[in-house]
């Protein structure tokens, strides 16, 4: 069987499912082509995995299509993540005497307002139409594909890869954790980490006016955030004029590590849609985890995690106070963590789930 999977390229957690998808499809005998851009297979090292790589821009215009549907020619099954490249390949795929089966994977839903909120929302019928099967990566975005029109909607979790990146050094994280600490600035404090990119939708506004909160206590927790995005002068801006106790750490490619450092994780997003990353990685790493209670959270997360309404610093605020000021608490849900994430899919499981599906879609229809 050859595949196609075609990748926008612009978020990291769908890459870096592809490049375990194309790991172990490759190893069970499937020939994996990836078309995405040429800075995603620098960072996820694709062809290192076992597939072929073919530069395809994030671009919908006539040449990156034209170029996608040649890549595209001899597939038994194309395999799309996310919005734009699955409308990319949609449009690759159009018009062809046989059909190729077109297996999308809704990871998010892109958030948007006015005319770009009309089109996202005219791409994604356009894109539910043209795909075989949609795999929804949690339950809220399986509904959201019917409502939009897919005609075969399934659950399809998606597990949580390793970061790309070197492997962790043999250091001890034990010896580790006390090291970042001083380097950050927490050795007498406690650590508080939110990790995700610096936008509207990620509720750090709300963090920091929970923040204002925090610099009450004796010690005041010392809260990072490692991410980078256009709200970066904003928020900076807000720290230092309300002399808050918190950090923008900017991008950081130690972030299990972070996590390992600290006492408390935090997850204020206005809207999660998919399987927050930072939720699985919490949680894998026995950190307690405040986060919104919307989205595909609950789902992920169940009992494991203190939830609080989205936008509510003042919930987002007592929920940590609580839980700083309760050790036993912060233990239970550390053991919570650990069973509700033995609970989610290995990324053995994922690309099993996906062959079969491959499999079902590529048999020959019999003949009446």
């Amino acid at each position: 069987m050859r595949t196609v999977q075609v990748l926008g390229g612009g978020n990291a957690g769908s890459s870096a499912h592809v490049r375990s998808l194309a790991a172990g499809l490759v190893a069970r005998g499937v020939r994996v082509t990836v078309c995405a851009p040429s800075d995603a297979e620098y960072t996820y090292d694709f062809t290192g995995a076992g597939a072929d790589h073919v530069p395809v821009p994030r671009s919908s215009d006539p040449v990156s299509v034209a170029a996608l549907r040649t890549v595209c020619a001899d597939a038994d099954l194309v395999h799309a993540h996310g919005l734009h490249a699955s409308f990319r390949a949609a449009l690759a795929l159009g018009g062809r005497r046989v059909r190729t089966p077109l297996v999308v994977t809704w990871h998010d839903r892109v958030h948007a307002e006015g005319a770009r909120a009309h089109l996202l929302r005219v791409l994604e019928r356009r894109v539910m139409k043209a795909a075989t099967v949609v795999l929804g990566a949690t339950s809220e975005l399986v509904d959201g594909a019917r409502r939009t029109g897919a005609r075969d909607a399934r659950l399809g979790p998606v597990a949580l890869p390793a970061r790309p990146g070197p492997p962790p050094g043999p250091e001890d994280p034990d010896r580790l954790r006390p090291k970042l600490r001083a380097e950050l600035g927490a050795v007498d404090r406690p650590l508080l980490i939110a990790v995700g990119s610096l936008d509207r939708h990620r509720g750090y506004d709300v963090l920091l006016d929970a923040a204002r909160v925090w610099r009450r206590l004796d010690p005041a927790p010392l809260v990072v955030v490692a991410g980078e995005g256009p709200l970066r002068g904003e928020l900076q801006e807000r720290i230092e004029g309300e002399g808050l106790p918190v950090v923008l750490l900017g991008s950081r490619e130690d972030v299990p590590e972070l996590l390992a450092a600290a006492d408390l994780a935090l997850l204020p997003s206005r809207r999660e849609p998919g399987r927050s990353v930072l939720a699985q990685e919490a949680l894998h790493a026995r950190v307690p985890l405040v986060a919104s209670d919307v989205g595909g959270i609950p789902e992920l997360v169940g009992d494991a995690a203190e939830r609080v309404p989205p936008g509510d610093a003042v919930a987002l605020a007592g929920a940590v106070v609580r839980l700083l000021r309760d050790p036993a608490r912060r233990a239970e849900l550390s053991e919570r963590g650990a069973r509700q994430a033995a609970t989610w899919p290995t990324e053995d499981e994922t690309v099993a789930q996906v062959l079969s599906i491959y499999d079902e879609l590529t048999q020959p229809t019999p003949l009446l």
